[in-house]
């Protein structure tokens, strides 16, 4: 089996406000889009390109689809720590994975979300930008023997 890595991860915590429960004490389920856009912002500006700087160099990211899976709640005050995922290397698109964790290390929710790169004078669909492509070139190439 070659030895390469495959992807790239980066997790973010974050605690459960009050706002983001429902009458049950559950953290509402639309909530999760919210946590899973922080998760990916996050990654992207560990990465050096913070959606911001994108955004004024005409690049948007609308999201295209996402799937989401509730394996248990989570609940006011818990600390959540979201490890967001690029599994491959964007093209026009790019796929986010997402695994929530509760404090005791529980899995609670897991997505997939596709967002798509918008060339914002045109409207139209574009490939990544460049920047972000070399950021990610280390995490899906072979290692050096």
């Amino acid at each position: 089996m070659p030895n390469f890595r495959a992807m790239f991860h980066h997790e973010t915590n974050m605690r459960v406000r009050y706002g983001e429960t429902d009458r049950m004490g559950y953290v509402y389920y639309g909530t999760y889009a919210q946590y899973f856009e922080v998760g990916r912002v996050e990654a992207l500006r560990s990465l050096g390109l913070p959606y911001r700087k994108m955004e004024e160099e005409g690049v948007m990211l609308p999201v295209h689809d996402m799937k989401v899976e509730f394996r248990k709640p989570a609940f006011y005050d818990d600390l959540l720590t979201v490890r967001t995922t690029i599994v491959e290397l964007p093209s026009v698109r790019i796929r986010f994975a997402y695994a929530v964790f509760n404090e005791g290390g529980d899995l609670i929710t897991e997505a997939l979300t596709t967002l798509v790169f918008i060339d914002r004078a045109t409207n139209k669909p574009r490939r990544a930008p460049d920047a972000l492509l070399a950021a990610l070139a280390p995490f899906f190439t072979r290692p050096a023997a």
